[in-house]
């Protein structure tokens, strides 16, 4: 999606900075600007400063500085384009989509209007649970006995449901309107049909959730977007969660997020739990920077969200055999956005404890201190590829390899995943070099996609080359070939492949996510200035998401690449002649017509990049005994992907 620069301007002209910012943040007037305590850094004094005049606001304490959308985006989390899309909605504006056919343009409205009904419901259900609350002696005794204050339950709105088969029947008129279902507040019951000949019974409809304290649960705009119920008594499911919806995705939302956001900026990480009563308890215990999982495992795009907030996060686990698992999925999910600068720890509490418990047995400062105590990342991974592993034999250092491979090879390239290449292979008794020469051995002539399980959402893993010898691509793990530095400019005329790959992503800021991380791989060793560009797109993705052209545009400004991307931006999607007279204009290109575009031009690049491997190979052929039997294994792939398209 592409929306017009002079729609931004527009948009940034009639939205009150003021406004916007004193949402989230209490404003008083200091001089001609307004004042308020930074959100984006704990501080005492306010040094936070919104200038009306100028519609932009600037912290003298952190630096962050920037117009209307930028603040939404800093403090919620939102991408360019929801920011965008947020705003305007709020002025009145529709927002402009170039390039996107009528059909798709009218199914996206249909679909941001049904989304804001179903926020609307769920919103006027959260307000009558909030009422029952204050009416329900049994559940306000519930959350006085885990120690949960009027304060924190306003904070998180919390809520009950009464025990009835329809209370919500007497908040909406219509109980049979289909919008209580796609809400996930209503269950409807099969129709059935009458015995004898009767007629058929109309189908039964009945509320979700009965008898349960309600947890609201918001996105990072603070919408209500679904909820979870905890039983009361001994009853099962002990939480019981909204269904998938247009509006909820479990395995994208993290419960307490929205509450939790200043909070976590403020401490400098953020902690994740496992449950609703951990995030309420916690924040009612001074840790208000929890969020939890909404009963699943935690996910790539759970961590990718995280990461958003903070570049710190510790995630908080039973210490019995069911929180180890849950570590170790909560490790796959994380390893793929880790970095130089982006850390996670693993805390793992006693067994017969969990957050509230062991804050209420031995005090914050001890909970504050395991935190600051827990396993950083590199020990847990050690710890997983480790396990069942007899390292004082032969046979068990081989399975601790085998088992630290994946692992190892889910994380993007840095100075992190180098120096666990160095600690795997002291513990295997192997030289570095050896190590990842044969870990690049077993992963010759096979593909797969990013990360441990394949997850789209999961950025590139990479792996370096050994420092004596190429090899041939590895799976999710393409080794750069020996390439000339010679930087390369945008032609005239006929396009080369990184040119068109350049312009269909940079045009279509979804295509990126349509490659795998080979791909992104393979496109970052392009030489100048097209490979830094590529680099460039996949930073700019893992840290935003896809941005239109709009907001890609102000962030390549002074960019060594600026000139090469503007060139191709402009150059348009496709190289048709132009009509001649009396003929209709060619068709704008499909999404499938340039996923299938991409695809062919990436299987030939990486042709190419295999040809110059085999070269390589042959060249070393005199002086290295494994090299004719590596050059026959590239030779082996590269026929296989020519013979993809009978090339």
């Amino acid at each position: 999606m592409a929306i017009p620069p002079s729609f931004i301007q527009e948009l940034l002209s009639r939205v009150d900075i003021v406004e916007v910012v004193g949402r989230y943040v209490p404003l008083r007037k200091g001089g001609v600007n307004l004042m308020g305590l930074c959100p984006f850094h704990g501080e005492k004094t306010p040094s936070f400063s919104v200038s009306p005049g100028k519609q932009f606001f600037h912290c003298f304490g952190c630096g962050k500085h920037g117009d209307a959308i930028g603040f939404l985006m800093e403090h919620t989390g939102v991408s360019f384009i929801e920011a965008v899309k947020d705003l305007a909605q709020q002025v009145g504006l529709a927002v402009p989509e170039e390039d996107v056919p009528p059909q798709e343009r009218a199914r996206a409205a249909a679909q941001r209007r049904h989304q804001a009904t179903l926020t609307e419901v769920l919103r006027k259900a959260e307000d009558a649970f909030k009422a029952q609350l204050r009416t329900a002696p049994r559940a306000i005794e519930y959350l006085k006995g885990r120690g949960v204050s009027g304060a924190v339950a306003k904070t998180f709105g919390l809520g009950y449901a009464p025990p009835g088969w329809r209370f919500l029947s007497t908040v909406f008129p219509d109980y049979q309107d289909a919008l209580l279902v796609d809400a996930g507040l209503v269950i409807t019951a099969e129709e059935t049909a009458g015995a004898d000949g009767a007629p058929a019974q109309e189908a039964r409809r009945y509320d979700r959730f009965r008898d349960r304290i309600m947890f609201p649960i918001r996105n990072v705009k603070g919408e209500t977007i679904g909820f979870g119920g905890r039983v009361l008594d001994q009853g099962e499911p002990k939480y019981l969660n909204s269904p998938e919806t247009a509006v909820f995705s479990k395995g994208h939302e993290l419960y307490g997020l929205f509450e939790a956001r200043t909070a976590i900026r403020q401490a400098g990480y953020v902690l994740v739990t496992e449950g609703y009563m951990d995030v309420v308890a916690l924040a009612q215990l001074g840790f208000p920077q929890a969020v939890a999982t909404l009963g699943t495992a935690c996910t790539p795009d759970h961590v990718r969200l995280l990461f958003r907030f903070s570049d710190q996060v510790v995630f908080s686990f039973d210490g019995d055999a069911a929180g180890r698992r849950a570590a170790r999925k909560a490790l796959e999910a994380t390893l793929p956005w880790i970095s130089d600068t982006r850390s996670a720890k693993f805390l793992f509490l006693p067994p017969e404890h969990d957050p509230d418990s062991f804050i209420r047995a031995h005090g914050p400062q001890a909970f504050a201190q395991a935190i600051q105590d827990a396993h950083p990342l590199s020990r847990f991974l050690m710890e997983v590829a480790s396990s069942d592993c007899e390292l004082d034999t032969a046979e068990g250092r081989a399975r601790m390899a085998s088992q630290a491979r994946p692992l190892w090879g889910a994380m993007p390239d840095g100075a992190l995943k180098r120096q666990l290449l160095q600690e795997i292979a002291d513990q295997v008794g192997l030289d570095p070099r050896e190590l990842a020469q044969l870990w690049q051995g077993r992963a010759s002539g096979t593909t797969r996609r990013a990360g441990l399980r394949g997850e789209r959402a999961t950025p590139a893993a990479t792996t370096p080359s050994a420092p004596t010898s190429p090899a041939p691509m590895g799976p999710g793990r393409p080794i750069p070939a020996p390439r000339s530095p010679r930087r390369r400019s945008v032609q005239r005329g006929l396009l080369g492949r990184a040119d068109r790959v350049a312009r269909i992503v940079l045009s279509h800021p979804q295509a990126w996510d349509w490659l795998t991380a080979d791909d992104h791989q393979l496109l970052a060793q392009e030489p100048e200035p097209h490979g830094p560009l590529f680099a460039w797109l996949e930073s700019q993705w893992l840290e935003h998401g896809p941005q239109p052209w709009a907001a890609l545009s102000v962030a390549l400004r002074g960019q060594p690449f600026e000139d090469l991307a503007l060139a191709l931006h402009a150059s348009g999607i496709a190289l048709e002649a132009p009509p001649a007279h009396g003929e209709a204009p060619p068709q704008a290109p499909t999404e499938g017509d340039l996923r299938r575009e991409l695809r062919e031009l990436l299987r030939r690049m990486r042709i190419e990049h295999l040809k110059a491997l085999e070269t390589a190979w042959i060249a070393r052929a005199a002086s290295d005994p494994e090299a004719l039997a590596r050059y026959r294994e590239t030779q082996a792939l590269r026929k296989a992907l020519e013979a993809e398209a009978g090339t």
